[in-house]
């Protein structure tokens, strides 16, 4: 018997990878927000650096879905602050501060969030488009 192949199946699976990669995000941004405020542990020391989600294209159930790949370093430059006291200064009295803006990742995590919930109404309605064709089928 050949192999009935569900274009719901394939759009479930698509959107399952979009949720597992939103679930990645989201868990990059809360460890920037977890770290806005770190500062390095030496003097004149780079303080904690922005992570960045990279997603590439994967194949799920003959579909193309999405993955997390790496996470990446923000290249944007560190803030600095006069804080001669502050023993991460440098010999000018600088300290080097996180390149995190909080209202970014803020912005962020709202994306990620809505990203995540449209992935799951696209899961519930293949599910009961599913669901009504089993209905059409016992008729």
């Amino acid at each position: 018997m050949p192999e009935i192949k569900s274009p719901s199946l394939a759009t479930m699976a698509v959107a399952a990878s979009a949720l597992r990669a939103q679930q990645g995000r989201m868990r990059v941004i809360a460890e920037n927000l977890a770290n806005a405020n770190s500062t390095s542990r030496t003097a004149g020391g780079d303080p904690y650096r922005r992570q960045v989600p990279v997603f590439q294209p994967t194949r799920v159930q003959g579909a193309e879905g999405v993955q997390m790949a790496k996470v990446d370093g923000d290249k944007a430059p560190f803030k600095t602050e006069y804080d001669p006291g502050n023993p991460a200064a440098d010999a000018k009295g600088y300290v080097k501060l996180p390149n995190v803006d909080p209202l970014v990742e803020a912005l962020d995590m709202k994306e990620a969030q809505r990203a995540y919930e449209a992935n799951l109404n696209v899961i519930e309605t293949a599910r009961v488009m599913d669901a009504r064709t089993l209905d059409i089928l016992k008729k």
